[in-house]
C-alpha cells in the first residue's frame, strides 16, 4: 500500500472539456519531457487539439513519450503517426494484437490507465482519454458530453508516476530489442528501467494527503481493490460511487452489503446507456442483491458514463476519495494496468461528492427494486448469458473474483 504524503495540491477536472484546456497548458509550458498514457487516443475534435500540444511541444525539443493500447487505440492513423514521428513525438503501442487478437487470454491485459507527467512536476490521472466529450468511436455524435473525471496533481505522487511510466517505456523497449535479437540494445533498456528514478517537487501553498494506486500483474495486484475495501468497510454515512463498467466480485459486493445494513446510505451511479452487450448485460444480475440490501442503484441516462471515482464520508471526520481508471469489474481488478489517486481531504471529497450527487439527482434513473425483480425474461436471459460468459472467461484466465 502506498504511504499518504502531505505535499499534494489537487485539482478535479470534469469531462475533457476541463482536462484539456488543462493539459495543453501544462503541454506548452513544457522545458523538458512529456510522459503520456492512454487507453483510446482518437484525433476526432478536441482530441486533435492534445495530439497538436504534443507535436509542439516534440518540435521545440521536449522528450515526449506516448505510449497507447493495442485495443483501445490500436496502430495510429497514418497521416497523425507520420505527423507525429516527424515532430519527434516517440510513440509506442502496448501489446499489439497479433493474428489471434483477444482469442488468446493473455491479451486481455490491457494499458487501461491514463496518465500525464509533465517535467516531473505535475501529473494528469484519470478516467478519461484522449476522446472528445461529445464523441463516440462506436456511436457518433453524443448529445450531451461524457460523464468522467480526472485530477491534476503536484507532490510526491507525481515522481512515483513518472517512474512508474518511465520503467513501462524501458521495459516494451526490451521487449521490442529482444523479438529483433538486439541483445546489447535490451540490456541497456533494462537497466534503464531498473534505474528510473527521479526526484520531483512539490507545488506551493496548501497542501493535501493523498496516495498514487498503481495496478499491474505484478507487484501491486490488488491495492486499488483493497484500498475500496478499506474506506466501504470504514464507513459510517455515506458511501457514494461512480462506475463506468460495474460488476464487484465477493468481497466488494459483500462489504457494500455490509455498509448498507449498518446504516451506512450507499448510492451506485452506473452506465445507464447500452455500449458494449458484455458490461452492459453482465452487470446486472448483481443488482438484485444489492438493492435487497437498500442500496441505491441510479442509471446515468444523458450520456455515456465512464467515471470511475467514489467518496465516502465526505462530510464526516475522516473523508475518503479517489478518482482513476479502474472499474470496479474483474477486467480492471484483475487484468489490466490501472491508476488511482485517493485523497483524504474534507474539501476534495466534498467537491466530488457534489458533482456525483447533482448528477443522480438531475440525470440519474433510480432503480425501483420491484421494477427491476419484474423486468421481461428477455432480458434476464441475456442478463444471465452475459454474466456466465464473463464466468468462462475468467475461467480461462485462471483466476478467481
Amino acid at each position: 500500500m502506498r504511504h499518504f504524503a502531505q505535499d499534494h495540491q489537487l485539482q478535479l477536472l470534469q469531462g475533457a472539456q476541463e482536462l484539456f484546456p488543462a493539459l495543453i497548458q501544462a503541454m506548452d509550458a513544457a522545458l523538458s519531457d512529456i510522459h503520456f498514457e492512454t487507453y483510446i487516443f482518437d484525433f476526432t475534435g478536441m482530441g486533435s487539439l492534445v495530439a497538436e500540444a504534443l507535436a509542439r511541444a516534440a518540435r521545440r525539443g521536449v522528450r515526449t513519450l506516448l505510449v497507447v493500447d493495442g485495443v483501445g487505440t490500436g496502430p495510429l492513423p497514418a497521416p497523425w503517426r507520420e505527423s507525429l514521428r516527424a515532430a519527434g513525438v516517440q510513440c509506442r503501442v502496448y501489446s499489439p494484437l497479433g493474428p489471434l487478437g483477444l482469442l488468446l487470454p493473455h491479451r486481455w491485459r490491457r494499458l487501461h490507465r491514463k496518465l500525464c507527467v509533465v517535467d516531473r512536476q505535475v501529473l494528469f490521472c484519470g478516467g478519461i482519454n484522449v476522446l472528445d466529450d461529445f464523441h463516440d468511436p462506436n456511436h457518433g455524435v453524443l448529445e450531451s458530453p461524457r460523464f468522467d473525471f480526472a485530477v491534476r496533481a503536484t507532490g510526491t505522487l507525481v515522481g512515483q508516476a513518472g517512474d512508474a511510466m518511465e520503467q513501462l517505456w524501458w521495459r516494451m523497449q526490451v521487449v521490442r530489442d529482444v523479438r529483433k535479437h538486439r541483445l546489447p540494445e535490451a540490456l541497456e533498456a533494462l537497466r534503464k528501467a531498473s534505474a528510473a528514478r527521479h526526484a520531483e517537487k512539490a507545488g506551493h501553498g496548501p497542501t493535501i494527503r493523498a496516495a498514487l494506486l498503481l495496478r499491474d500483474n505484478v507487484r501491486h495486484r490488488s491495492q486499488i481493490e483493497k484500498s475500496y475495501l478499506r474506506a466501504i468497510g470504514g464507513a459510517r454515512h455515506e458511501i457514494i460511487i461512480a462506475n463506468a463498467y460495474f460488476l464487484p466480485g465477493g468481497r466488494l459486493r459483500r462489504a457494500l452489503v455490509r455498509a448498507a445494513q449498518r446504516g451506512v446510505r450507499v448510492r451506485l451511479l452506473l452506465q445507464g446507456r447500452y455500449e458494449y452487450f458484455m458490461q452492459y448485460h453482465a452487470a446486472r444480475p448483481v443488482y438484485g442483491i444489492l438493492l435487497q440490501a437498500g442500496v441505491e442503484i441510479h442509471e446515468y441516462a444523458p450520456s455515456f458514463l465512464h467515471a470511475k471515482v467514489a467518496v465516502v464520508d465526505a462530510q464526516g471526520p475522516r473523508p475518503w476519495a479517489t478518482v482513476g481508471s479502474s472499474n470496479l469489474d474483474p477486467l480492471s481488478l484483475l487484468l489490466a494496468r490501472e491508476a488511482n489517486v485517493v485523497v483524504v481531504d474534507a474539501e476534495f471529497a466534498v467537491d466530488l461528492r457534489q458533482r456525483l450527487v447533482h448528477a443522480m439527482e438531475h440525470a440519474g434513473l433510480r432503480l425501483d427494486p420491484a421494477g427491476y425483480a419484474g423486468r421481461p425474461w428477455r432480458e434476464r436471459v441475456l442478463d444471465r448469458l452475459a454474466y456466465g460468459l464473463m464466468r468462462l472467461a475468467l475461467w480461462l484466465t485462471g483466476r478467481r473474483y
